[in-house]
């Protein structure tokens, strides 16, 4: 017993919330994708993407007549584009301030999340939603959602790495909330613009986070205690000073 208690006692809680939200991501993708599997619409699917249109009118949005195209340009957030924009900054910053192990690190999280997310569309194979007309189009496939999967690991990556310039932890706690919430305001807009199913958001969360987590959680594994980066050029003692 000692060996296992003298172990627990060494996982640090970070790692321990991490590992939690990487399993609890794992499940909850797994039962999603049953329900992608399942060519019959889900009522619960359905009825959510009907909570976003007009009673009785499917065609016209909830809202404002300025609320669509704000809500367009919140997808737009989460948009290929956009996304990379974003990761390629970042990583060209970490290079020009000598930290290539954290440049790299980033590039590998959202491009192997990239490649997941698109061999996963393309095994799943689910049709866009057609219970509401679509208010912006879209040609590739639905499960599980891009826009939901890749937001989360970018903007949840970034937020674990600014996390750790700030000089308290309410500050914290402040960047990894607004990482979130922005992931989730990106993942509400697909439903709202009526090009997903629910259940494809959900999965594109699920699969996000925990991606993010299973990167961040390698970060702290890999890093060598106390040992020093210089041999590759960052001038950050580990990976683990900047994730």
């Amino acid at each position: 017993m000692k060996p296992i208690t003298a172990l627990i006692g060494r996982i640090e809680l970070p790692m321990l919330l991490a590992g939690v939200i990487v399993a609890g991501g794992l499940w909850g993708f797994l039962e999603l994708m049953e329900i992608a599997t399942d060519r019959a619409p889900h009522a619960l699917d359905s009825e959510i993407l009907l909570w976003f249109r007009v009673d009785g009118h499917p065609d016209l949005p909830i809202g404002p007549a300025w609320l669509p195209k704000m809500v367009r340009d919140i997808t737009a957030l989460g948009s290929a584009a956009v996304l990379t924009l974003i990761t390629a900054a970042t990583a060209l910053y970490f290079f020009v301030v000598r930290r290539p192990a954290s440049g790299l690190f980033v590039i590998a999280a959202v491009a192997s999340g990239q490649i997941v997310a698109t061999l996963l569309k393309t095994g799943i194979d689910r049709p866009r939603p057609d219970v509401v007309p679509h208010l912006m189009q879209e040609s590739s496939l639905s499960f599980p959602s891009g826009h939901a999967m890749i937001s989360a690991l970018v903007y949840l990556t970034l937020g674990a790495l600014a996390s750790q310039t700030a000089h308290n932890q309410a500050t914290r706690i402040y960047i990894l909330s607004l990482a979130v919430f922005v992931s989730l305001l990106v993942g509400i807009s697909r439903l709202y613009l009526g090009v997903h199913w629910p259940s494809d958001v959900m999965a594109g969360w699920c699969a996000g986070f925990a991606w993010a987590m299973l990167w961040w959680m390698a970060a702290r594994l890999i890093q060598p205690n106390g040992g020093s980066a210089a041999a590759s050029g960052d001038k950050a003692s580990n990976i683990h000073n900047d994730v």
